[in-house]
């Protein structure tokens, strides 16, 4: 595509220079990818700000450079290097439309699912790309784990990329087949304009809880940036809510689509009731229509009632037999990290991504639940560094006031002091059954070889990571490779 075409699918404050009629190669924000011809697109980052590499992508053979803030970038510059500066009010916004032309729209080619919320984004995200396959649809998937074009898995880094990556990826979808496309859409893709311009044929509100306060300020702006997905839906689309969450209205305020909800209130389209699970599994039942469905699942707990009643909710809107999704949800096999159970013997370990209070509560009453009172509940957890600092002491308590015994580690402490971490949580701790050893493979090794032959330690916050990150550097580290190795 041209320039000059691909100028027309933003709103241009000034262009100064020379916009020339040479085919684009790419769409970059980052000044390290920048190729010859490609239009890089400064944008302001959490830790740096694009518009200091302006000058790299230049001399990197960029045609076009566009900016939001321009008093540092004399007109001179792009005259000499003869090659257009494009001034526009909100680079980010003009970064997802030039993404969304230059790969020729490819949401609009496909039926994309967005899910958002605190918890269940991921493990809803799966059965849902699970049922989509068993109806015969070839399906991509982009969230936390990885990314997914069909059954190709590519690693990710971020909940939702950046829009020029996404775009991306639905084209790479397209051209591979796929017909659906479901992903995690964070609130911080929302507030920056990530999915700015996306098609989406559907949306999943799974829940909402305080969490990302560092980023957000105030729960009232995390709640805003949730609602955003639902806002732009079109009046063709689905969206389907947790009935039992008290923001769903809010959610859904002035949203034009058809709302659907789900959840264990009698006044739900999708009523879930029965609920029954233990180390094998959860069955339950979903009334609607006036039919009630018998609903087999591997996956653990009340909570994945509701991400598999919340699939199938949005699957049977969406046309799916529901014959096709009782079979997709009983046949998606457990999604790594989410209350992934390890151990062969009595003694279990359960790997759980729960980070946030009002998860790690969930995680450790459904493991309750299942072992009884009579068996010993060991919970390992930690907090991430230089995120949500709200949300530790609040852990601490529930930890403590819900497990036999509490090993407080290290998480991601990132570049805080890992002490420091700790001492955050302990603030909330309200009973003496803790122990700190701030070496996670430590800490995990004490919890499996101390705790008692029966006992159930839950291992929280990490979940699928294969990695931990320390003073900016990620080292190779597994929770369950650790696990296993003691249980061993």
């Amino acid at each position: 595509m041209e320039l000059t075409e691909l100028i027309n699918h933003i709103k241009v404050i000034q262009v100064a220079g020379n916009v020339q009629r040479k085919d684009v190669s790419g769409i970059e924000h980052d000044s390290r990818k920048v190729k010859k011809n490609s239009v890089f697109v400064a944008i302001k980052g959490y830790k740096t700000d694009g518009h200091l590499f302006v000058m790299d992508a230049i001399n990197k053979g960029a045609v076009a450079v566009v900016v939001e803030e321009d008093n540092n970038l004399p007109d001179e510059i792009f005259i000499h290097a003869d090659i257009a500066k494009i001034v526009v009010h909100n680079s980010r916004i003009a970064l997802a439309q030039l993404s969304k032309g230059f790969f020729k729209d490819p949401t609009s080619r496909l039926k994309l699912i967005g899910i958002t919320g605190t918890n269940g984004k991921t493990t809803t995200a799966f059965i849902l790309k699970n049922i989509f396959e068993t109806a015969g649809s070839k399906t991509g998937l982009v969230g936390t784990i990885a990314n997914y074009i069909g059954s190709e898995k590519i690693d990710s880094k971020l909940t939702t990329p950046e829009s020029n990556d996404l775009n991306y990826f639905f084209q790479q979808m397209v051209s591979n087949g796929c017909s659906h496309a479901v992903m995690e859409v964070s609130s911080h893709s929302l507030a920056l304009n990530r999915v700015y311009g996306l098609n989406f044929a559907g949306a999943v509100f799974t829940n909402i809880t305080s969490d990302h306060l560092d980023f957000h300020l105030t729960f009232e702006n995390y709640l805003s940036a949730k609602k955003i997905l639902f806002d732009n839906l079109e009046g063709d689309s689905i969206a389907v809510i947790n009935a039992d969450d008290k923001s769903s209205g809010k959610i859904v305020s002035d949203s034009k689509a058809k709302i659907f909800s789900y959840g264990q209130s009698e006044n739900s389209d999708y009523v879930i009731s029965s609920i029954k699970y233990d180390l094998n599994g959860t069955n339950f039942t979903i009334t609607t229509g006036g039919k009630s469905y018998n609903i087999k699942t591997i996956l653990i707990g009340e909570f994945n009632a509701y991400n598999s009643a919340a699939a199938f909710a949005l699957a049977d809107q969406f046309g799916i037999p529901k014959e096709k999704i009782i079979e997709g949800i009983y046949t998606t096999p457990f999604v790594p990290g989410r209350f992934e159970v390890i151990g062969s013997g009595i003694k279990k370990a359960i790997v759980d991504y729960s980070h946030t209070a009002d998860s790690l509560e969930k995680a450790i009453r459904a493991l309750r639940q299942i072992i009884g009172n009579d068996r010993q509940l060991v919970t390992v957890f930690g907090c991430g560094g230089d995120r949500d600092k709200t949300k530790r002491p609040l852990m601490g308590k529930v930890a403590t006031e819900l497990s036999d015994l509490v090993v407080i580690t290290s998480d991601n402490p990132r570049t805080e002091n890992p002490m420091q971490i700790i001492n955050d949580i302990k603030q909330g701790v309200t009973k003496n059954n803790f122990i700190v050893i701030e070496n996670r493979y430590e800490a995990i090794k004490y919890a499996i070889q101390k705790s008692k032959d029966d006992a159930a330690i839950l291992i929280a916050g990490k979940g699928h990571e294969t990695y931990q990150e320390i003073n900016g550097l990620r080292n190779h580290f597994s929770d369950q490779e650790t696990a296993k190795e003691f249980l061993s």
